[in-house]
């Protein structure tokens, strides 16, 4: 079967990155026995990712780069944000396991929206927090294979992502 939009994909690959002496740096694997599976033309992966995915059969194999316009966009700065330390209170205390720098915890902002943000120092006052993608600034390679490609079902449609193994569990 053929990927094409609304089928679920289920895929094998490595991850690379280009690192500042300009060589590949392997960052990531999605092995058999842990494969990635999304929904085509609905996973909010980027979309050249899923450009380069569009076509291809159970079984073909791919090799691809994506620059960080098609990805994940260039780092910036702007990003990088001090946040005053008794927002991270609970209870009045801080949780040393949580606030911890490298650490990526979860935030939202002013207007609810959820996303994640890396600790990056932790002041006597503030916590400088990153909230770029991890991956921004990055030229990213992919090698990989389609394992298998299926029609979703009406309730993944409904739920725009894939279930059962692999997918999301309810």
């Amino acid at each position: 079967m053929q990927i094409s939009d609304k089928q679920v994909v289920t895929i094998t690959y490595d991850l690379s990155v280009t690192d500042e002496n300009q060589e590949k740096v392997l960052v990531e694997s999605a092995e058999a026995d842990a494969p990635m599976v999304f929904l085509f033309g609905h996973s909010g992966l980027p979309e050249e990712f899923e450009a380069q995915l569009d076509g291809k059969n159970t079984g073909d194999e791919f090799q691809f780069s994506l620059t960080p316009e098609q990805a994940y966009g260039e780092y910036d700065e702007q990003a990088l944000v001090e946040i005053p330390k008794e927002v991270f209170l609970i209870d009045g205390k801080l949780d040393d396991e949580m606030l911890q720098v490298g650490n990526f915890l979860p935030m939202a902002d002013n207007e609810g929206n959820h996303m994640q943000a890396k600790v990056v120092s932790i002041g006597d006052t503030a916590v400088q927090m990153d909230f770029n993608h991890p991956l921004a600034g990055m030229v990213m390679h992919f090698t990989g294979k389609v394992q298998e490609v299926r029609e979703a079902t009406a309730e993944e449609l409904a739920h725009g992502h894939a279930h059962g193994e692999g997918g999301h569990q309810h």
